[in-house]
């Protein structure tokens, strides 16, 4: 029981259709144009607080990129990444640069010039504050405020339970209201995770020929714990 909540299907791989835009369908439709070769600009920075969505738009951005066959970079700066740089690149994603040491913020500085002047990559970079807010080398924050700036907005919490109940219909069962609010108030709150642990508790209802019911969903988040 202990492993149930893990080994229940994977989380779906980030796409740009299965993120729930909100407030955020300008930086939606950005994202596909730049997909489509409809957007002239290559250099995109994503600001927002955990949970908003950086990371799953620049991932979403890299697999559309690899099922056209073309060839990417994604970065997780938590690792202190060495930017290399290959003008066969067709979009190179860098996600949580406010984590850079100062070695690796040389790096990506030195990656923004050779991408504007050696190749036609489009470059994607998020961060929590707006390059202007970010404590990195002044040139580094320079280069960070060369594109398009999007602020990503949190769904809220109307829009999280309308998206877990949709998910429910979609997955042919309905979820109690309750469900959703107990999530809201006790686990993560971020739209993955809600998701996974909505799909997670009907697997648990099945196996266990139970409704799902608030209960439930306490036990199998104390079994998984």
């Amino acid at each position: 029981m202990q492993q149930l909540l893990l080994d229940i299907l994977p989380t779906p791989a980030p796409s740009l259709s299965n993120y729930l835009p909100g407030c955020n369908n300008e930086l939606l439709h950005t994202l596909k144009h730049i997909l489509n070769g409809q957007e002239n600009e290559r250099f995109v920075y994503l600001w927002g607080g955990s949970g908003c969505g950086k990371s799953h738009l620049l991932q979403a951005m890299i697999q559309h990129y690899h099922q056209k066959n073309n060839a990417t970079n994604y970065f997780d700066c938590k690792t202190q990444p060495d930017f290399h740089f290959d003008s066969k690149l067709a979009c190179v994603a860098v996600d949580d640069v406010d984590n850079l040491n100062p070695a690796s913020q040389i790096k990506l500085f030195n990656l923004y010039n050779q991408i504007r002047d050696e190749s036609n990559t489009v470059l994607l970079v998020s961060g929590k504050s707006p390059p202007a807010q970010l404590t990195l080398r002044q040139d580094l924050v320079t280069r960070l405020g060369w594109g398009l700036i999007y602020q990503i907005y949190e769904l809220t919490d109307e829009e999280k339970k309308q998206a877990m109940k949709s998910h429910a219909i979609n997955c042919g069962f309905n979820l109690p209201p309750e469900i959703s609010c107990y999530l809201l108030r006790h686990g993560k709150r971020d739209l993955p995770s809600l998701i996974h642990t909505i799909d997670a508790l009907n697997h648990y209802s099945l196996a266990n020929k139970r409704q799902i019911t608030v209960p439930l969903l306490r036990q199998l988040l104390q079994v998984s714990s």
